[in-house]
This record gives C-alpha cells, sequence and structure tokens, in this order.
C-alpha cells in the first residue's frame, strides 16, 4: 500500500496552479463585471482541483500499465513505481472524476444545463490523454488540449458561471493563462524527451525535437507578457501582471541554456510559482 506522503507526491502537486489560476482569473474578470459570485466560484475551483488531481492518477495509471513509466526521471509515479496497485490508481482517478462531475452538476443546475456537455467533454479528454487504445497525447496533441482546457474552457467557464455570460475580457485573459498552463506541459515533456522517445509515447517534444521544445517553452512563457499589454489598452489594471515577469527569466534561462533530466525538474516548480503570481495580478488587474 503507497503511503500518504506517496499518494500525494503521485497527485503531482507542483501542477496543481495549472488548475486554480484559471478559476482565479475567471473570478477577477467576473469582479471587473461587478458580477462575482464566491460561492460558485470557489465550486468551480474545486471542480478544477479534483479534475487536476483526476488527470494525474489517470495518467499515472495508463503510463503505468503500459510500461511508460518503468524509467523515469522525474516525479514519483505510482504504478509506475509498483508503490500502488493499479486498480487502486485507477479508482482514485474516477473517485476524482465523479467528485467534479457531482461538483459540476450543482453549477449548471444554477446556470445552464449545457455545461454538463462541457464537463462530460473534459472529463472524456483527462481520461483519453494518455487512456484508451489510441490516447491524443501520445499523437503530440497534449498542448492543445491543456490551452484548450486549462485555459480557454477553464477561463471562460468561470467567468459563465458567475456573470451567465461572456464578456471579451474572459477570451483575453483565457489565452496566456492557456499558454502557461502549455509551459508546465512543455517543461515536462522536454524533461521526458529520452524515455518517451524509447517508449513509442510521442509527445509534441518527440515530434519537435529538443531545440524546438526549448524555443517553444520560452515562447509560451513570454507571449503572456505581449498580451497583457494588448488587454491593459481598455484596462491599465492589467499590467500588474507585468511584476511577475521576473520570474519567468530563472526557468526559461535554464530550459534555454541546455538543462536536462534531474536538472529541468526546478523548472516545473518555478512555472508554477509564474503561472500562480501572473494568474493572481492579472486577476486583481482585471477586477480593478
Amino acid at each position: 500500500m503507497a503511503t500518504l506522503s506517496q499518494w500525494v507526491a503521485g497527485a503531482r502537486p507542483r501542477t496543481l496552479p495549472a488548475s486554480l489560476v484559471p478559476v482565479v482569473v475567471g473570478t477577477g474578470v467576473a469582479a471587473g463585471e461587478g458580477q462575482a459570485v464566491w460561492w460558485r466560484a470557489l465550486l468551480a475551483a474545486f471542480v478544477a482541483l479534483v479534475l487536476q488531481v483526476g488527470v494525474n492518477y489517470s495518467n499515472d495509471y495508463s503510463d503505468g500499465i503500459r510500461g511508460t513509466d518503468e524509467e523515469r526521471v522525474g516525479p514519483l509515479r505510482l504504478v509506475g513505481s509498483k508503490v500502488a496497485k493499479p486498480r487502486h490508481v485507477l479508482a482514485a482517478a474516477l473517485g476524482c472524476f465523479l467528485a467534479a462531475a457531482v461538483a459540476g452538476l450543482v453549477l449548471a443546475a444554477v446556470t445552464t444545463w449545457w455545461l454538463i456537455l462541457v464537463g462530460a467533454v473534459a472529463i472524456l479528454a483527462a481520461w483519453f490523454y494518455t487512456g484508451g487504445k489510441t490516447p491524443y497525447g501520445y499523437r503530440a496533441l497534449g498542448e492543445i488540449s491543456v490551452f484548450v482546457f486549462f485555459g480557454l474552457v477553464a477561463v471562460v467557464g468561470t467567468v459563465y458561471v458567475q456573470v451567465e455570460g461572456i464578456p471579451w475580457e474572459a477570451w483575453a485573459a483565457a489565452v496566456p493563462i492557456g499558454l502557461l498552463a502549455c509551459a508546465l506541459l512543455v517543461a515536462n515533456n522536454l524533461r521526458d524527451i529520452p524515455t518517451d522517445a524509447v517508449t513509442g509515447k510521442r509527445t509534441l517534444a518527440v515530434v519537435l525535437g529538443d531545440r524546438r521544445t526549448r524555443i517553444l517553452y520560452a515562447a509560451c512563457t513570454a507571449l503572456p507578457y505581449t498580451i497583457v499589454l494588448a488587454v491593459a489598452a481598455p484596462h491599465p489594471w492589467a499590467l500588474l501582471a507585468l511584476l511577475s515577469a521576473p520570474l519567468s527569466v530563472p526557468p526559461t534561462q535554464t530550459v534555454l541554456k541546455g538543462a536536462t533530466g534531474p536538472a529541468l525538474i526546478p523548472v516545473l516548480g518555478g512555472t508554477g510559482r509564474l503561472q500562480l503570481a501572473y494568474g493572481a495580478l492579472l486577476a486583481v488587474g482585471l477586477a480593478l
């Protein structure tokens, strides 16, 4: 049986900002519209968090039973390291998906029932990232999925459940948040290029190769600052997000200087901190 600390490590806590930041930013947009509903925001945060944990356990299970994680440099994988039985990890993933679905039903009940369809698609996307016979995460589509679900869907959805409408600011804020979420995945897949290539896991990083993947990471951390300049034209306080720019320097330098293997692990933490700071500052700026 895995210990509690191993289950926590298997949930990959460094990736969790990717789920909470979009909700914070979406709530900032709603507050700027004068229509923030805090209990709905908290429920949206719960949905996002347990869905992310479910994704991580699901990936752990699917990669583990395929043998993809037998030789791994990064954080602990429960199935791949054989500290937990596959069926237990699968049960944890399904339990998280069920909790997200129940909370999502509450939000749908007080807003619109078509959110059920959005939620169902999100859960299916979470499972088939590495699950099923032809996982799209093995077909270089992971970054597109992350951009859509951890950027567009998460931010715009959070705004909608509070405002019951979609102002343009929701879309404008969703793009940089999606890019920073992609940066997390790009850093993770950059580190895993050697093992993924051997096991047949064709991530975007494997397809692009080492050098172009590093350029992609730098673009994902730089473009959000260009976008915020455009958003700041009608919303000057959005420029607060620029204060997070120094946090982008260390992880980007590490990536561009050619770090490999374990040396890339701190990049995940640095990218998570960058996303948290950028998202929090942008949320405040849009709320003001």
